[in-house]
């Protein structure tokens, strides 16, 4: 199994010091369970884990679950969905975008914010920037003076996107996250780059998985204020779009992911032998 920091850990990540030993003993519980059950599933799939399925032959990954092919809107989000989006990134090359989401949790101060919309702008590629009515956490808007101006239509921002239907977008070539676990199975199955950005609990692990381990992505580190500047969110858009080695293992990815979830497939497989056990327990 890849090595793991101590630090990343997702009980050294969470709350106070009560909370973390909550947490703690929640995840030493969920161990303890595989003694007593037949199986647990998970949102993955063989080739991103195959070390821990070996190990733990109990866990089935029945993934990746947010296929972007599912019609309709997807359930689970608290904000209308921007679809003018889409005709947006209809516009532009493929590979040339870059998709800025912090999921639904993560807020930011005013100085961050405007930190990354400007990094955005220097990058002198087009962007889909995704600001939550909650985002900043101290200014309804606190994107820099003129910067709609300076930007014009190469940049886009809207309160909330479609996520499975913009990382399936062809033009979109760099997901700026902050690597919560849907946005990272979403983000491998439609073979997106990754630039990230963790907060807490296991957007940290995730990030290592990423970046160290599929190497599919760059980290983001912040200064002594804790400011991600836009120098260093410019140059690693730069290198992540001119890696064709990294392009070529996120493609890689991409396909595996498909060929689990395919009729036959190691999820597919996986998640009939789930049904079946049930059924068999409950003639």
């Amino acid at each position: 199994m890849p090595f793991i920091d101590a630090a990343h850990l997702i009980w050294n990540l969470i709350g106070d010091e009560r909370s973390r030993e909550t947490i703690f003993n929640y995840f030493l519980n969920n161990i303890r369970v595989l003694d007593v059950v037949d199986f647990i599933i998970c949102n993955s799939f063989k080739e991103l884990e195959e070390p821990t399925f070996s190990y733990a032959p109990k866990i089935l990954p029945i993934g990746p679950l947010l296929g972007s092919s599912r019609f309709g809107r997807a359930v689970g989000y608290f904000w209308p969905e921007d679809a003018g989006c889409l005709s947006w990134l209809d516009e532009h090359s493929s590979g040339s975008v870059v998709y800025a989401v912090f999921g639904s949790l993560v807020v930011l101060g005013r100085s961050q914010l405007q930190e990354l919309a400007l990094g955005l702008e220097v990058t002198d590629r087009p962007f889909l920037c995704v600001v939550r009515p909650n985002l900043p956490v101290d200014s309804a808007d606190a994107c820099p003076d003129d910067f709609k101006d300076h930007v014009g239509n190469r940049g886009m921002m809207v309160a909330w996107a479609p996520p499975q239907k913009v990382l399936a977008h062809p033009s979109v070539g760099c997901f700026v996250s902050h690597c919560g676990w849907n946005s990272t199975m979403e983000g491998v199955r439609n073979g997106k780059l990754f630039l990230c950005w963790p907060y807490f609990a296991d957007q940290f692990l995730n990030q290592s998985y990423i970046c160290d381990h599929w190497k599919v992505g760059l980290s983001l580190t912040p200064d002594e204020s804790g400011i991600f500047k836009r120098e260093q969110l410019k140059s690693k858009v730069e290198a992540l779009l001119g890696d064709a080695e990294m392009s070529a293992r996120a493609s890689s990815l991409k396909e595996k992911a498909q060929r689990n979830t395919d009729q036959g497939g190691a999820s597919f497989h996986n998640l009939k032998r789930f049904i079946d056990t049930i059924k068999a327990a409950n003639p």
